[in-house]
């Protein structure tokens, strides 16, 4: 298949609105593939390079000439240059890297070089992420999604979800299981707004537990052979001694772990988590001594000859606390809304972010955000001003989008960040008009407007940041609503923000 056509495929599905015709769009599009092409357009098409490539915004804007005036490239001519590109290592790679990179945007059009692009640097907006993509490859090869999403789930490589789908139907799908070494996609929560609303939700008796802001991984064991995954199933085995010694201590043989390897402070609070990341960087064994790792295990998938991936939650949590004894997360089952409270409270009063809420009936559901979990968080809300926005791209083209958020500071501003989490289609709309008619100045895809509009803004925390003056940034942040009832003199200022990264611990 030309790349210009997934090219093509990808614009229809961007200027598309409904689920269903983009998922006849992309099943049309994977059936038109070749056997030995599917596994490399599943993931162009769920808009990701199965490459780390080591490639930027700059060096692409560096090279982007003249595009091509016919289509020439193939989608396994792109796979393999662009895997040729990630290989590249040592002195006069970053030469060789540019050339190469120039080379395969001259041979692309000016369509397949957007496309091109926005799968490099990992920004392409079309709507079809992951899940949408596996309901082509269903709809492609006639299967139930059911079966095509549990391959996934367990085989965590959409590509060859997608090869061995349409080659080998249900048959070979339903050969995929839980390997040792083979990380699965985690389990993930949906939210609850407090204790009673999760017991509500899940109808009945459930598991509290602590909710740790840590690093997330996934342990497997076989004998003294002990291996911790990231969320993104890297093995980061290097990065945590301690992780991997406190699981080969363990009883079990063979085991799969989840948890979360967390540092603590004195008496026991957790730090922020920007300094448990600092455990995962190219300096963190360094740091050993300095940010220690703990280990919090708050699932087992296997132990032994036993699988417990379908088992229901309660006999799992059973298990784990057999094998893993302090290790084991802090947990209350209980169907009294009081008690769950005063669980949270006490979470929170330990300078945790919350707690987590799970039905004690479910399975492991890897990969899905499902209902069986909840988590139960602190919310922080700010009145920032907004001070430029940047133009969307793909399904938010032509719209002012990701905008950059401000507190004030005497008569000046301080920004905080960016985000453009929570817009809905109606917000992207009134943002736009509302922003050009305060523009002030523009530099490239940013718009700068006049400090006038003051927007609600949610968020997890405070994080050190040296990329702005205040030396402070929000974590996962997003739009609650535009507060036309408050001018930009009673928006808060950064003094506010100090004093809740103060009493996080941050600074």
């Amino acid at each position: 298949m030309r790349f210009s056509e997934l090219s093509a495929t990808s614009a229809a599905v961007a200027e598309t609105s409904g689920r269903l015709k983009k998922i006849e769009l992309l099943a049309t599009c994977l059936r038109q593939m070749s056997a030995d092409e599917r596994a490399i357009g599943a993931h162009f098409l769920a808009g990701e390079v199965p490459h780390k490539t080591n490639v930027g915004y700059a060096l692409i804007s560096e090279v982007r000439g003249a595009p091509a005036q016919a289509p020439y490239l193939s989608l396994t001519e792109v796979d393999r240059r662009l895997g040729e590109i990630a290989a590249l290592r040592g002195a006069g790679s970053a030469k060789e890297r540019k050339d190469q990179l120039g080379a395969l945007f001259a041979l692309a059009t000016a369509p397949e070089q957007q496309l091109l692009a926005g799968l490099i640097v990992g920004e392409i907006r079309q709507g079809a992420l992951d899940g949408l993509v596996l309901e082509a490859i269903a709809a492609a090869g006639e299967l139930s999604i059911d079966i095509v999403r549990r391959a996934y789930m367990l085989s965590s490589d959409l590509g060859e979800v997608a090869a061995v789908a349409l080659e080998g139907g249900a048959a070979e799908l339903g050969r995929y299981g839980l390997t040792l070494f083979r990380p699965i996609l985690p389990m993930l929560a949906q939210t609850a707004d407090d204790a009673a609303g999760a017991l509500e939700l899940l109808d009945g008796e459930a598991s509290f537990e602590l909710k740790l802001d840590g690093f997330r991984v996934q342990i497997h064991k076989d004998g003294d052979d002990v291996r911790a995954y990231s969320r993104g199933l890297n093995d980061v085995s290097h990065f945590a001694p301690e992780i991997i010694e406190a699981v080969r201590a363990m009883p079990a043989r063979r085991l799969v772990l989840d948890g979360e390897a967390v540092v603590y402070g004195p008496n026991q609070a957790p730090l922020p988590f920007q300094d448990t990341m600092r455990r995962f960087g190219k300096k963190g064994l360094e740091l050993r001594s300095q940010v220690p790792l703990s280990l919090a295990l708050f699932d087992v998938l296997m132990v032994d000859e036993q699988l417990l991936l379908n088992s229901p939650a309660e006999q799992r949590f059973a298990a784990l606390q057999e094998i893993a004894g302090v290790h084991a997360v802090p947990r209350l089952i209980t169907r009294d809304a009081a008690a769950a409270a005063a669980f949270y409270d006490a979470a929170v009063a330990k300078g945790h972010e919350g707690v987590m809420a799970k039905a004690l009936d479910a399975p492991y559901d890897a990969g899905s955000r499902g209902a069986a979990w909840l988590k139960i968080k602190r919310v922080h809300h700010l009145d920032l001003v907004v001070l430029a926005a940047e133009w969307g791209s793909g399904r938010r083209k032509g719209w002012l989008s990701n905008i950059h958020l401000g507190a004030r500071k005497g008569d000046d501003w301080v920004m905080l960040g960016k985000t453009f989490k929570g817009m809905t289609d109606e917000m992207l709309k009134w943002q736009t008009v509302e922003f050009l008619a305060r523009e002030v100045d523009r530099d490239g895809h940013i718009v700068y407007i006049k400090p006038e509009i003051v927007a609600e803004i949610a968020f997890n925390d405070v994080q050190r940041s040296p990329r702005y003056p205040g030396g402070l940034a929000l974590r996962l942040a997003r739009v609650v609503r535009y507060r036309s009832d408050k001018t930009a003199a009673e928006a808060n200022t950064i003094d506010d923000v100090r004093a809740i990264a103060s009493a996080a611990g941050v600074i």
